[in-house]
């Protein structure tokens, strides 16, 4: 069985102009990393030219797809009957984008076979975990 999940889906960035361009991004889900869901856009897409990757918990998403969650650099809540927005603050400024809640939904059973919630804990190495810090303080 695979330890590492990707789902490529696509995403409406929301944006001032009238048209609302559809941008192709990846969803990664890691059995090592349990508790994290990553979201990478590629370069074309970013106002930077270079490939943009936000790391936010996988119970954000889940509870996003039910109602407004999140209160800091990522916020999630559902729009609509078949959307989810997500929502990324940084310095820079605030990217918006509207994605199927069928895809984020699919994607997170996905991970639910893979580590179901909850038992997160038991996919951690604790022994590696300490093992690598201790070898960065020294």
């Amino acid at each position: 069985m695979s330890t590492v999940i990707a789902q490529p889906v696509e995403a409406r960035l929301v944006a001032a102009a009238p048209r609302m361009p559809t941008i192709p991004a990846m969803l990664h889900y890691n059995r090592r990393d349990p508790f994290a869901v990553r979201m990478t856009f590629p370069a074309p897409a970013t106002l930077e030219g270079v490939e943009v990757c936000w790391t936010f918990a996988r119970d954000l998403l889940a509870a996003g797809l039910e109602g407004p969650d999140g209160q800091g650099d990522v916020r999630v809540r559902p729009y609509g009957f078949d959307r989810t927005v997500l929502e990324f603050h940084a310095p820079e400024g605030t990217a918006i984008v509207h994605v199927h809640s069928a895809d984020l939904r699919r994607f997170l059973d996905a991970t639910e076979v893979l580590v179901p919630a909850g038992l997160e804990h038991l996919q951690l190495d604790l022994d590696d975990g300490l093992a690598e810090l201790m070898r960065d303080a020294g």
